[in-house]
């Protein structure tokens, strides 16, 4: 069951409570929804993980903490997709949602690969903003609803297989 699988690979949830930047929620962490793994809790957890992950701010995990503990769903899967946007990864995300945004809003992609000042920095980052945030939106939204999706449907798929093959292992004795 993906349960099991899921529940195999998750860090103890005592040990979660305790890291510096969850602990400030408290009480709130008592929920018992944010620590149980269900269809609804773990394609929730999927969603709120995505969408966070492709927002470009930094303490994404808090943010995805946060959002967890409003929506109850799992607390440790909301903050451990945060991940997918890495340091290894974040520059090419980003960079896809910055062109993504700037296709959208049809203006030109700004691309230059040499050492800017710190003036032309923030000159640039100025005109980049808006399609580098409209990119990420998008990014984060369709990630959220298709991770959403996805879990709800593989995890509906896994228990038909289950009752079946229980009522064909009923039938044969």
């Amino acid at each position: 069951m993906p349960r099991k699988f899921l529940k195999r690979h998750m860090p103890d949830h005592n040990q979660i409570r305790e890291h510096r930047h969850i602990r400030m929620f408290g009480s709130l962490l008592n929920e018992p929804n944010l620590w149980h793994l269900n269809r609804r809790s773990a394609a929730g957890a999927f969603a709120v993980g995505l969408f966070c992950a492709f927002v470009p701010i930094p303490f994404q995990m808090v943010l995805a903490a946060t959002l967890a503990i409003l929506f109850r769903v799992n607390l440790p899967i909301s903050v451990a997709l945060v991940w997918i946007t890495n340091p290894l990864t974040m520059a090419p995300i980003f960079y896809f949602a910055y062109r993504m945004g700037a296709w959208l809003l049809g203006q030109p992609v700004q691309a230059e690969l040499t050492l800017p000042t710190m003036e032309q920095f923030w000159n640039g980052l100025n005109s980049i903003w808006g399609p580098l945030l409209l990119g990420s939106f998008i990014l984060s939204s369709v990630s959220a609803i298709c991770g959403y999706l996805l879990i709800r449907g593989l995890w509906r798929l896994y228990v038909v297989r289950q009752w079946r093959n229980k009522r064909l292992r009923s039938r044969t004795r």
